[in-house]
């Protein structure tokens, strides 16, 4: 396993600074909010992503990929009533894949609470059917691309579509596709019943992605939440990707949540995980 970051935790900072604090403090990787560098990915031209790419490189850091891939954009939603809403979605999916493996990163996260929810009228299935119809064309993309899409369940609190890792797993199994997975975030999973270890072994070897953070929207090693089974059920399952820094409560500041958040992961994990 590697240790990665989520750049949106810095802020203001320039992707350069990001990837210096980062490899100083000892991570592997960087994962990418899209919204820190523009609006829309495609207004990011082909020599930025390049530029991307290798300033990461520079620092000895890998692109592990995005995520918040719709944050700040608007008229997209993925299982809107309005045909014209859902395909400038897909058609907007496959641009994110294609700025993903731009930049050199290999997992495509899907969470956007707000984007999939439910809106009036729809029902659960009509919102899996046009959830699908909508991914193809970016899955089939991100098979030529040798990029994951990663489905993120989400707690009820957050949004009203695919709340457990189970859902999550029902709805990619309907696409056979080895580039559209699941992936799996702490916070997320402490709300369901199941304790998490149990969910990760009975979501292997469907997930591509960890995100590491606590129920109080902090780092991980900064609330209650005991990673020490996580990371044993992660190794037995035989895990090896990215586990990923995600916080939503930035009051320690930037360098006080990476240098603990990894502290705290490598003493639980283990130094040679």
């Amino acid at each position: 396993m590697t240790f990665a970051i989520c750049n949106e935790i810095f802020r203001d900072w320039t992707f350069e600074d990001v990837c210096r604090c980062a490899a100083r403090v000892g991570y592997d990787a960087i994962e990418i909010a899209p919204f820190t560098l523009a609006r829309y990915v495609t207004e990011i031209s082909i020599p930025v992503r390049t530029l991307i790419r290798d300033l990461a490189a520079r620092y000895g850091l890998d692109i592990v990929g995005i995520h918040w891939v719709l944050a700040q954009t608007e008229g997209l939603h993925l299982t809107h009533p309005d045909p014209g809403v859902r395909a400038r979605t897909a058609r907007y999916l496959v641009d994110l894949v294609d700025f993903c493996a731009d930049v050199g990163g290999r997992v495509l996260v899907f969470g956007s609470p707000q984007q999939r929810r439910l809106l009036p009228g729809v029902s659960p299935e009509q919102a899996r059917d046009r959830a699908l119809a909508v991914f193809r064309d970016a899955v089939r993309r991100a098979e030529d691309r040798r990029v994951t899409i990663g489905f993120e369940p989400l707690a009820p609190a957050e949004t009203d579509f695919i709340n457990t890792a189970a859902e999550a797993l029902e709805l990619v199994r309907q696409l056979a596709s080895p580039a559209f997975k699941i992936i799996l975030d702490v916070k997320a999973m402490c709300a369901e019943s199941r304790p998490i270890p149990d969910i990760i072994r009975a979501s292997w070897p469907h997930f591509v992605h960890f995100h590491a953070n606590d129920r109080n929207l902090k780092g991980p090693g900064f609330g209650d939440v005991d990673f020490r089974p996580i990371a044993a059920a992660l190794k037995e399952v035989g895990y090896t990707g990215a586990v990923s820094v995600e916080v939503f409560n930035f009051d320690e500041g930037p360098e006080v949540i990476a240098t603990r958040s990894l502290e705290y992961l490598r003493r639980v994990f283990g130094n040679g995980s």
